[in-house]
């Protein structure tokens, strides 16, 4: 470890759990079609593994369906397993080119289930931002104690660390927040 301060450094480690946890939220699925439900979608296509929207168009014409546009026709069912394989819980139907997903209404339970899993990923977001805070804090511990920077210094920074800290878990409770809202109330 470094022993060199730079709270910016901190402050963007913990930005990147926050970006970690929009995603994995942003593809939990609320009933709400999203072109994002694919996201961890690949297909095998041309000897490797790609993205869907690197071999098709991801659209959402309705509300609970998603079109799926493929660019070459002879790709629509490799796109069709990849889906499947995704373990979405999404069952494609196709015509010519185009599949289309349709989302099934969800009940209490399954909406319960859904606010389980984002608090597990909050969670993991607030473990992930806790542990850059330790790093942090050990590095101000090690200068302090090689004596690169004096006991208010100390304090100081201590204090810095702690507001990004605290700051940070703000922000991923307020997501965590709004997505519960948004899973029980669509």
């Amino acid at each position: 470890m470094a022993s060199n301060y730079d709270i910016n450094e901190l402050k963007r480690r913990m930005q990147g759990a926050l970006g970690v946890l929009k995603t994995e939220l942003g593809a939990l699925r609320t009933g709400r079609a999203s072109a994002h439900l694919l996201d961890p979608v690949h297909v095998d296509a041309y000897g490797q593994s790609m993205a869907l929207n690197q071999v098709a168009t991801v659209s959402v014409p309705q509300p609970r369906m998603i079109s799926v546009q493929v660019w070459d026709r002879s790709m629509v069912n490799a796109v069709e397993k990849a889906i499947l394989a995704a373990n979405l819980g999404l069952t494609p139907s196709s015509e010519g080119q185009v599949i289309h997903l349709r989302l099934p209404e969800l009940n209490t339970e399954r909406r319960q289930e859904l606010v389980k899993i984002a608090h597990k990923y909050a969670e993991t977001a607030r473990v992930a931002v806790r542990h850059v805070r330790r790093d942090g804090m050990d590095v101000l511990k090690k200068m302090e104690k090689d004596h690169q920077i004096s006991q208010d210094d100390h304090k100081r920074m201590d204090t810095e660390v702690q507001k990004a800290t605290d700051q940070s878990i703000a922000d991923i409770d307020g997501m965590l927040a709004t997505k519960e809202k948004e899973i029980m109330t669509v």
